[in-house]
């Protein structure tokens, strides 16, 4: 089967939905399946795997930024590649974002299954442009979400039904054995691997680690991710400034080696969060999970089971549960042993099969 994937956001980006598109293809591949990415990028080139078909802006929204294109040079591009290739499914994520995956749903003439991974606990954009959306999702022939969260805000437009099959991660890699990096301060750290901006709870993150550093002398934070709220560092006492280690971006194929250095992974998003693949990441490594108790991530973790999850925007009750899981060896491990049942749960051999089902369905009902 020949698959056109189309991925919304600047390919060259950290990102998860561009993470999940990467891997979903590698994967299609290793299944005797033919792919080919569209996507926005910054450099125009492109490759048997990739096309690039449009320049990316970055446009503000729901407390984020999204690296989309959509112009009528993006739409030639887009089109000659699809004639190119001929794909027997388009499988659009994000289509009702104004980028690749819009255009994709558009100009497809074989079937279109469509990928929903965002969730908004309101979205004043979506309500305003519902029925244009609603011409877009009539082109659509499956849909999928990647949780209950997802679909419950997909279905605010969609009328058709809408099927959970999670986002895929690669547990396997997670899951392996990895080398911790050289260098790293000794002694119990926690780790950070996300944006470092208001959505994902980097300042909330900052101000429980102050707590923590002032009654754990040996208390270090490990930052994976760049982003605006890094100047939230500037907030800390400089005793506890020092015991924080900015490691700027790092590649995805780099990161278990942090994770293998970690004590307890810790994700305070304060809410539109659809599913939780960094997550399921640390779970797979066996690195106890501490998190937020919002939409997507209970999907993702069970309270007292796969981790502990605390309230959002709760800085006193994120540290005293950190601190829980630094201090409590026996609640650690435990946590660290349920993590790594449940990964495989969410990885791509249980999920691949699901997408490629979707596929057959939306072939069959096309014929």
């Amino acid at each position: 089967m020949k698959v056109l994937l189309a991925c919304p956001y600047d390919w060259t980006s950290p990102g998860g939905v561009q993470v999940h598109v990467r891997q979903l293809a590698e994967r299609l591949r290793s299944r005797d399946h033919r792919t080919l990415i569209v996507a926005p990028g910054p450099d125009a080139s492109s490759n048997g795997v990739v096309r690039i078909v449009g320049r990316p802006i970055r446009v503000p929204y729901g407390g984020t930024v999204a690296p989309i294109s959509f112009s009528p040079g993006s739409w030639r591009r887009l089109r000659s590649a699809m004639r190119a290739f001929d794909p027997d499914v388009v499988h659009v994520h994000e289509p009702f974002t104004p980028s690749t995956s819009m255009l994709a749903t558009l100009a497809a003439t074989a079937p279109v299954v469509a990928t929903f991974h965002a969730f908004l606990d309101r979205s004043r954009l979506m309500e305003v442009s519902g029925p244009v959306l609603r011409q877009i999702d009539r082109r659509i022939d499956a849909a999928v979400a990647v949780s209950d969260a997802a679909a419950s805000f997909v279905r605010r437009v969609r009328r058709g039904p809408v099927e959970i099959v999670p986002n895929g991660v690669d547990v396997a890699r997670f899951a392996g054995p990895a080398d911790p990096p050289e260098g790293l301060p000794v002694g119990r750290r926690i780790l950070w691997v996300n944006r470092l901006d208001p959505q994902k709870g980097f300042g909330v993150m900052i101000d429980a680690f102050a707590r923590l550093a002032r009654e754990l002398d040996d208390v270090f934070l490990l930052v994976v991710g760049e982003g605006r709220d890094r100047v939230a560092l500037r907030s800390l006492p400089r005793q506890a400034r020092n015991r924080v280690v900015p490691l700027g971006t790092v590649p995805h194929d780099e990161v278990p080696r942090y994770h293998a250095a970690a004590n307890v992974f810790c994700s305070p998003a304060v809410g539109q969060e659809s599913f939780g693949m960094v997550l399921v990441e640390a779970m797979a490594a066996g690195v106890p999970v501490v998190a937020t108790d919002i939409p997507g991530y209970r999907e993702v973790v069970r309270d007292g089971v796969d981790g502990l999850l605390v309230r959002p925007n709760d800085t006193e009750a994120l540290a005293n549960a950190i601190h829980r899981v630094l201090t409590e060896p026996e609640l650690a491990s435990s946590l660290a042993a349920a993590g790594r049942a449940r990964a495989p749960h969410f990885g791509w051999d249980a999920v691949v099969p699901r997408i490629e089902a979707v596929y057959g369905r939306a072939l069959n009902d096309a014929r």
